[in-house]
């Protein structure tokens, strides 16, 4: 029985590695430049890709109207909307509303925006997958025709 358990748990680190609990509140908030978001967009870090998680996350809240120029993620994205009301699309796809509890699935690659509808400010939480050092490349801004396109 003991070989059993040793072989249940598995190779053993070499050096010991423990949980961490990052606190809220701990990481200073950013605002989106001017040369990725039309508006106002703030970004609140939650965490960083470590210990074999090759992810990142943060909340990112967008103010009515505000919403991120056209991008890509190497590593794909995942949005889960938490508050308020949002819009996004895809490269050649129609504008979509998004809601509280919505989940935004988005494959490496695709071309995509997303932010706040014009009247309703909108946070979601942003996981985002890295490839190398790289989470997103950034495009051109999302027109206003583009953006009230629906």
């Amino acid at each position: 029985m003991a070989a059993f358990t040793a072989m249940a748990a598995g190779p053993q680190p070499s050096s010991p590695v423990t949980q961490r609990v990052v606190l809220a509140g701990s990481q200073p908030s950013t605002f989106g430049s001017a040369g990725n978001f039309t508006g106002r967009a703030r970004v609140d870090p939650l965490f960083s890709p470590e210990f074999g998680l090759s992810a990142s996350a943060a909340y990112v809240t967008f103010e009515p109207g505000a919403r991120s120029a056209w991008h890509t993620h190497p590593g794909g994205q995942r949005l889960v909307v938490v508050s308020g009301v949002g819009l996004t699309q895809y490269w050649g796809g129609p504008v979509q509303e998004v809601r509280p509890g919505d989940v935004v699935i988005c494959p490496p690659d695709v071309k995509h925006w997303h932010g706040a509808a014009a009247t309703t400010a909108m946070t979601h939480l942003a996981v985002s997958g890295v490839v190398g050092d790289n989470t997103v490349q950034w495009m051109e801004k999302v027109s206003d025709d583009q953006y009230n396109a629906r």
